[in-house]
């Protein structure tokens, strides 16, 4: 049981760790254009022949 003391601040930190890049990313812009990743693979501008 006093390995709890330590497990649980860790899991706390290690999760709030988690929300904080994911609320950076949010803010950073990350998740705007999630119709333009399906088009962009469909994009032939690399082809030699154009």
């Amino acid at each position: 049981m006093d390995v709890l003391i330590y497990l649980i601040p860790i899991a706390l930190l290690l999760g709030a760790l988690g929300l904080g890049a994911f609320l950076w990313s949010l803010k950073s812009g990350q998740y705007d254009d999630l119709e333009g990743a399906k088009w962009r693979i469909l994009d032939d501008d690399d082809l030699p022949g154009k």
